[in-house]
């Protein structure tokens, strides 16, 4: 390929995607989709539908989507699960297209891989990035919030460093992202404060919000409970140490 176009597209709802996202869409000579297997389905009907309604003659090429190996260390897992992704779009590319495109949830800036694979192509394409809604804007939407307090910071981490750094000092408020393990039962509720949104932007969608003490449990199980109905979740959260 001599172009690839990461277009981010929110978090499943249609309307997320920008004009300039679709212009983008409706320019390219295929998009390649990736397809996690049984019970996952969803994940892919999402982007299929939003191709339906705003690209509908655009090609579309699927490929297997790589699993990340669970007994490799972290960082060496993920090297090797990138280094997997970027074989498969490869693969996937057929020879005579020259701009193909990705659908990327949310943006493709905040805690997506999507750019680091790209940059392990070889021959290393033509990037361009259309932004998208991310998953945080989402989520402060559905809650009508605003993700900082007046003129005080907010801090972006992921379930793994809460877990095991714990909460970091200067901040009250924290987002958490890519925590699949309800990474917020290792702090003491006390004061603590949660907004929590699964599905965000689907029929589906799931919010809770209120004390960390009272909502956690309940958060857990539903978590629990829906990944188990749907094969698989998207969820954040954020906290903050005052209400709001």
């Amino acid at each position: 390929m001599k172009d690839l176009v990461l277009v981010g597209i929110g978090t499943g709802d249609p309307g997320h995607i920008t004009q300039a996202g679709i212009a983008a869409l409706r320019g390219l000579d295929g998009v390649l989709l990736p397809e996690k297997g049984p019970g996952k389905d969803d994940l892919a009907d999402v982007r299929r539908d939003l191709l339906v309604a705003v690209a509908p003659d655009l090609p579309v090429y699927a490929f297997p989507m790589p699993v990340r190996d669970p007994n490799l260390p972290y960082a060496e897992a993920v090297a090797r699960w990138h280094d997997a992704i970027a074989k498969a779009w490869a693969v996937a590319a057929p020879k005579h297209v020259a701009r193909l495109g990705l659908l990327v949830w949310g943006d493709p800036s905040l805690y997506d891989s999507t750019l680091r694979i790209a940059a392990r192509l070889s021959p290393a394409p033509n990037v361009e990035v259309v932004p998208g809604i991310t998953a945080l804007q989402a989520l402060t939407a559905a809650f009508a919030m605003p993700l900082n307090e007046i003129n005080a910071p907010v801090q972006i981490t992921t379930g793994r460093r809460l877990r095991e750094d714990g909460w970091p000092e200067g901040v009250d408020r924290l987002a958490v992202m890519l925590d699949g393990e309800c990474s917020f039962r290792s702090l003491d509720p006390t004061g603590l404060s949660i907004w929590w949104g699964a599905y965000l932007g689907l029929p589906n969608q799931i919010l809770r919000q209120g004390p960390l003490a009272a909502c956690g449990p309940e958060i857990v199980e539903l978590r629990a409970e829906t990944r188990s109905a749907h094969g698989w979740i998207m969820d954040t959260y954020i906290l903050s140490r005052t209400a709001r």
